[in-house]
């Protein structure tokens, strides 16, 4: 099943020289776990509800075991700290569903356990 890293990552007013340097190096760190940019930084989007100032990273990778072994790996865990001193958000990892996934089995199951 596919997984995902996920950024929302807060805008800085400048764009610090190690956050490029982040950027110049961290498709190295993903190659080896299969991961591939499916959103970088959304500058162009349509809100359509609520507000969203962030920017949007969007990571695939074949598994969440593929996803957490990137994230703990000792160059990604070398690399992190190029854009954590300059740049605040959140970054999830979270398994994908799968090609057949329809919501309305999900909706009948979670119906069902309420009673």
């Amino acid at each position: 099943m596919p997984a995902y890293a996920i950024g929302n990552l807060r805008p800085a007013e400048t764009l610090h020289e190690e956050v490029l340097t982040y950027m110049e190096r961290v498709q190295g760190t993903l190659d080896p776990f299969e991961g591939r940019f499916l959103v970088h930084g959304a500058p162009e989007r349509d809100v359509r509800e609520g507000t969203w100032p962030n920017s949007l990273v969007i990571i695939a990778f074949p598994s969440l075991d593929h996803a957490r072994a990137w994230y703990d790996s000792e160059p990604y865990q070398a690399l992190l700290p190029l854009r954590t001193r300059h740049l605040d958000g959140d970054v999830l990892l979270v398994d994908g569903v799968t090609a057949d996934y329809d919501p309305a089995v999900t909706a009948a199951a979670l119906r069902a356990a309420q009673g």
